[in-house]
């Protein structure tokens, strides 16, 4: 018999709510992932589903999600739809939720085997763009991605939906500072590039010089200030996305989409042959 939560008071429903809080997230290296795909993604991923909560009628709809659950030996506990109402940080919840360990690795570890395809996040506050760039990212190709320690939390409920469950697919590091991106990036052998509106040269220029073709990393910056004072001058070179139309500029998930495949197509093609944007 499956325990079952009914009481949206009881200590381990409190328990469980209160990862929706940074601090507790950080102290006890635990977050939440909702939804099938997310679970899905999570149990893919040995060791990283600690327990998962369920409604009877998700039990039903996704008996493969329970059933894989209940392989890898995690425990699945049933509640009410009224317990699954205050777990849930959505307004009309998919009745399963995850209790989930940090993905995170340091800095030196991410680097080791010499990516070729790496993104930073720079004061990017907003969660549901940082997971669509995660979840980009990860459609890419992209082997590391650093949220700097000025970032929104990738942990947060609504970045993690917005990563579509590739949060558990990229090597993820977490908190490091822009400057310390940067110099582990150069020192890996990896081209950092800045990805700004106001850069005199565009992609389309270094896509035809051949300059994207080597290990790039790119640097993305606030949704509404773009990149913060300094950041230049940590890099090898910016780049920006041309404009050809009547629009102002494109937001920070487009343009990261337009960069980070254009450095795909790049490398998939050749080899390097250039020295990025100077």
């Amino acid at each position: 018999m499956r325990r079952e939560f009914t009481n949206q008071s009881s200590p381990r429903v409190k328990g469980v709510r209160r990862l929706a809080k940074r601090t507790f997230r950080q102290r006890e290296r635990l977050f939440l992932a909702e939804g099938p795909q997310g679970i899905r993604e999570a149990l893919a991923v040995p060791g990283i589903l600690v327990e998962l909560f369920a409604t009877a009628e998700a039990e039903i709809r996704h008996p493969d999600v329970i059933e894989r659950a209940t392989a890898a030996q995690v425990p699945v506990y049933r509640v009410s739809g009224e317990v699954m109402g205050e777990l849930a940080q959505t307004i009309t919840p998919q009745g399963l939720l995850g209790v989930c360990r940090f993905v995170d690795v340091g800095l030196e570890q991410a680097l080791p085997d010499g990516p070729r395809l790496v993104v930073v996040l720079a004061h990017v506050r907003d969660p549901g763009n940082a997971g669509t760039v995660l979840r980009t990212a990860d459609a890419a190709g992209a082997d590391v991605v650093i949220f700097t320690d000025a970032c929104v939390d990738p942990y947060n409920a609504k970045c993690v939906r917005a990563s579509a469950g590739s949060l558990f697919h990229v090597t993820l590091v977490v908190g490091v500072t822009v400057r310390a991106a940067a110099q582990a990036l150069s020192a890996a052998g990896v081209r950092v590039l800045a990805a700004d509106g106001r850069a005199p040269r565009t992609i389309d220029a270094a896509l035809d010089e051949g300059c994207l073709a080597g290990p790039t990393a790119w640097v993305f910056g606030n949704e509404a200030w773009g990149l913060a004072d300094g950041v230049m001058g940590l890099v090898d070179g910016a780049l920006r996305v041309p404009i050809y139309g009547g629009a102002e500029s494109l937001n920070l998930a487009t343009a990261a989409a337009v960069c980070l495949y254009a450095s795909a197509r790049a490398q998939r093609v050749g080899g390097d042959s250039g020295d990025g944007a100077q």
